[in-house]
């Protein structure tokens, strides 16, 4: 662990390099993974689409990223941040360019899906600020590296229209996502020449088997399988979405081989789990090496509900602001940025607020704030004066975006060696919010949207009530044996 005490975010040394790359790889992650939502008018037009059609889209692009998530913490913990994101920033950009060149609905949608590997970015990053700095900076490094790297959604909104027009004509749209495809394979490659996975000296430390995630009690374990079920059922929503009771993209004959699919991988997946625990049914973890997975449970929970929010929001604030205030697209994509906007602040202020103040109450703070939040944005219609609905907005993604830098100034405390896979889970659940938010949106006006965002969020805050502080220390074994205490308070 890198104990150097300085936090200059204008350094480009040592630690702080590794923050500044991190962030950026995230950045590239976001502007690639949202390069549609501001261009979902001149999409629509150029194919044309149905506004059925284009919700869809919305949904599938946060879908895969739910097992995606799982599966690149495994491989973060087991090979290290600096190979698997150069690998995951280069493969992205296939689908990337597949988007840009897609004639029909179909090919929309598939790259689209396939797109939401690159929203697995995230958890590589968690895993690399966790090695770089120390506990009293954790949160602060997290929040800066979350938050600026989520504005990339912003920056897509921002930016993709006017790259549109420039290029001009119907095929706009493609030059500008195509481009976003270019950034992210070339920054691959600038990736891996300048970071490294640990500060010389350090210790990387790797989980014991990868196939699952590692718990330590029996009680722990059946909780771990109960908290498997929402990221399933999440998928097999979407597949119910695509089927014929939905927008008819899948036959009824489809949509059943995908639920038996599922539920097949749900069985692996449990199997696995099982394989990489089967130690502890013999013997018991020793006490100082224990864990409570309730603490990562609740951080699932809190990640449902703030970031899964901000994936749906960001995703439809657009069309909203669109439809509510009758403007026309590139104007409202900018309005809605601003939502997004906040991240370059609130979630570094989430993680600082963690560090300064403790994480449960900070926790609770937020995300009282964010049920109000959500409450607010559900009263807004079109008597509201539209800068009043951005200002709400903006004041609602404060506390959104504050939560989830407060939610993984914690999962790094948890247990060092398995950070990717608990980052990779806590990860998850927000998408698995995201598709539960989409799909509710797809059926439900806009006001009863926000208020069952409200309502999750109070979901969130009494769980909240059984996260235990993280103080003291975290044991950890090296390879050879030897068990090293690390600080987590």
């Amino acid at each position: 662990m890198n104990h150097d005490k300085s936090f200059n975010l204008l350094s480009f040394t040592g630690k702080m390099k590794v923050l500044h790359f991190s962030w950026l790889a995230f950045f590239i992650t976001f502007f690639v993974w949202f390069n549609h939502a501001p261009l979902l008018g001149s999409i629509a037009e150029s194919l044309g689409l149905t506004k059925s059609e284009l919700k869809t889209l919305l949904i599938l692009n946060v879908a895969l990223t739910i097992p995606a998530r799982i599966l690149i913490g495994m491989l973060t913990d087991k090979y290290g941040p600096r190979i698997t994101y150069a690998a995951l920033l280069f493969f992205s950009s296939l689908p990337c360019f597949w988007f840009a060149m897609a004639t029909d609905f179909t090919q929309l949608a598939i790259s689209r899906f396939l797109l939401g590997f690159v929203g697995a970015g995230f958890v590589i990053g968690i895993r690399m600020v966790s090695e770089w700095f120390p506990a009293n900076e954790l949160g602060t490094a997290e929040g800066i590296y979350g938050g600026w790297g989520n504005f990339g959604s912003a920056a897509a909104a921002m930016s993709l229209p006017t790259l549109a027009l420039i290029f001009g004509g119907e095929h706009g749209w493609r030059y500008a996502v195509g481009l976003t495809g270019v950034i992210c394979f070339l920054f691959s490659f600038v990736w891996y020449a300048n970071v490294s996975d640990t500060p010389k000296g350090s210790t990387y430390f790797k989980p014991k088997k990868i196939g699952g995630l590692e718990v330590t009690s029996k009680g722990d374990f059946v909780f771990l399988l109960i908290m498997k079920v929402p990221m399933y059922a999440a998928l097999a929503l979407l597949a119910w979405k695509l089927s014929p009771n939905g927008v008819s993209m899948l036959s009824e004959g489809v949509t059943t081989i995908i639920y038996l699919i599922l539920i097949a991988i749900f069985i692996y997946d449990c199997y696995s789990a099982y394989n990489v625990n089967r130690d502890m049914f013999a013997t018991p973890v020793p006490e100082i090496q224990r864990y409570p997975f309730k603490q990562v449970a609740v951080l699932n929970i809190l990640y449902f509900a703030t970031f899964g929010s901000e994936l749906a929001v960001v995703s439809m604030l657009p069309l909203f602001f669109s439809d509510t205030f009758n403007l026309d697209m590139v104007y409202a994509g900018l309005l809605a940025s601003a939502y997004a906007f906040m991240n370059l602040m609130s979630r570094p202020g989430g993680g600082w607020l963690s560090d300064r103040f403790g994480r449960k109450k900070t926790l609770l703070i937020l995300t009282a704030g964010l049920a109000v939040g959500y409450a607010l944005m559900a009263m807004i219609d079109s008597s509201w004066p539209l800068v009043l609905a951005v200002v709400a907005a903006m004041a609602c993604s404060f506390f959104v975006q504050a939560g989830e830098g407060a939610v993984f100034a914690v999962v790094p405390l948890i247990k060092r060696r398995l950070t990717g896979q608990i980052a990779g889970m806590t990860g998850a659940y927000g998408n698995t919010g995201a598709v539960f938010y989409l799909t509710v949106l797809s059926m439900v006006d806009y006001s009863t949207f926000f208020m069952v965002i409200a309502a999750t969020a109070v979901i969130g805050f009494v769980t909240l009530l059984f996260l235990k502080e993280p103080k003291g220390h975290m044991a950890e074994v090296n390879e050879d044996g030897t068990v090293e205490l690390i600080q987590v308070s």
